[in-house]
């Protein structure tokens, strides 16, 4: 088996996607059986001006470090469950040096496979607004919208003022289906949990739309590649193409 590294950002996300690999190894390997994973942690608070500021370098260099750590843990190959750190890890810089998935290439391949034409996208200010998962569905040959400004203001401050900290609220999780709804009404037929925390508040049966859970997909992948099921990724960074098979 292969050796996963999780370079992580938000505890939430992090936390989610390692419990997934586990469990998941469990129900393919035998009781408490897994792939061996490290995790490389560096505080997301240290990044939050950046981000506000959208000075991507000085992130990059913190997951860089991070991935540097999991190299030297014995790691094959790594995730990242936060998709915003991947707009970081696709700017310009050193090449990584473990190859890794990337979220939306993991999540646009899972809606081709179900048939998915348009996709919504939820996820922080940043995802929503930059082209990563635009340019991951057009080199797949499907659409993707965000929500509206407003939608998207919600989103973002309940993302970093509720879900990151681990708080879920009903009237959130009801507001959350409203703008799905939305989503739909514009055409969409199936809606991306494009931040690593949202699937903490909504799961399927809620949504009106399907779903598609960016950080358990990214955990499924990985558990595949570690297995010998699916092959090591070769993206280190910078441009992507794309990067999983279906």
């Amino acid at each position: 088996m292969k050796h996963i590294g999780i370079v992580a950002h938000s505890a939430e996300g992090s936390s989610l996607c390692y419990l997934e690999i586990c469990h998941g190894g469990s129900s393919e390997l035998g009781d408490h059986m897994h792939p061996e994973v490290t995790m490389s942690v560096i505080p997301m608070g240290a990044s939050l001006a950046d981000w506000e500021l959208e000075s991507l370098q000085p992130i990059r260099a913190r997951l860089l470090l991070s991935a540097e750590r999991l190299k030297a843990a014995g790691c094959d190959f790594f995730v990242c469950p936060d998709n915003t750190a991947h707009l970081a890890l696709e700017s310009a810089g050193p090449e990584l040096p473990l190859p890794g998935l990337h979220i939306a290439d993991v999540v646009v391949s899972e809606a081709v496979r179900k048939g998915y034409s348009k996709l919504g996208i939820l996820g922080t200010k940043w995802t929503m607004s930059k082209s990563m998962y635009y340019e991951a569905a057009r080199r797949r040959n499907i659409a993707a919208i965000a929500p509206n400004h407003e939608d998207s203001h919600y989103i973002n401050h309940t993302i970093f003022s509720e879900l990151c900290n681990g708080i879920v609220k009903e009237p959130t999780m009801k507001k959350y289906v409203d703008i799905i709804g939305r989503l739909q009404k514009e055409g969409c037929n199936a809606v991306v949990l494009g931040c690593t925390e949202i699937p903490l508040l909504i799961s399927a049966e809620q949504s009106p739309l399907p779903i598609l859970d960016s950080t358990r997909l990214l955990a499924q992948y990985a558990l595949k590649v570690a297995l010998g099921q699916k092959h090591i990724p070769n993206w280190r960074g910078g441009q992507v193409e794309i990067v999983v098979d279906q």
